[in-house]
């Protein structure tokens, strides 16, 4: 049996007969010129090169994994994965990325309530150290009185409870399968 294998290609047919009148000028077939063609590229290309090429080809082969699960896990797989709106092939990814790493993902919609949570504690912050910074300077503040500073703690208290929830509710999620919808 031969070693050989075959190598095809799709062209239009004005290219097709193009390279066939290229190939009977010079005394060949199709076959032939095209043959002799791959051979002169793969000569001209680098060992290095080569090597570069055949490892991102086993690297793309092996970053695809098929699972095959039973009805019933595939169904909780669409509500899970759903329930955090995510393809289930995402999912799945994400938590075997989890997994492998020790991780706990943090879904897109509880990111950015943190980042609005960060935001809101910010502008607090910038405003108490200005009212900080005035009063150092010694000069007389009309700004927030008692009942204001209580008031702001208790922004920064529920905002801190606020941010234990979704962290409570992201671990639990990811454990049990689904984000608690009341958070």
């Amino acid at each position: 049996m031969s070693d050989c294998t075959q190598l095809k290609t799709w062209v239009t047919k004005e290219t097709k007969e193009r390279f066939a009148a290229v190939a009977r000028h010079q005394g060949l077939s199709d076959s032939a010129l095209l043959k002799h063609l791959v051979e002169l590229m793969l000569q001209s290309a680098s060992a290095a090169e080569l090597a570069t090429i055949e490892a991102a080809g086993r690297l793309a082969r092996d970053s695809r994994v098929t699972v095959r699960l039973r009805v019933d896990d595939q169904m909780l797989l669409r509500e899970r994965a759903t329930a955090r709106g995510m393809p289930s092939a995402t999912y799945l990814a994400v938590l075997a990325r989890a997994h492998l790493r020790g991780l706990a993902p943090l879904p897109k919609a509880e990111l950015i309530a943190l980042k609005r949570t960060v935001s809101e504690l910010g502008d607090l912050g910038r405003n108490l150290n200005q009212i900080a910074h005035a009063v150092n300077k010694g000069e007389r503040v009309s700004g927030p009185g008692r009942d204001d500073v209580k008031a702001m703690l208790r922004v920064c208290e529920a905002l801190r409870d606020h941010v234990k929830g979704l962290i409570r509710a992201n671990l639990n999620s990811w454990e049990q399968g689904h984000a608690e919808r009341n958070v």
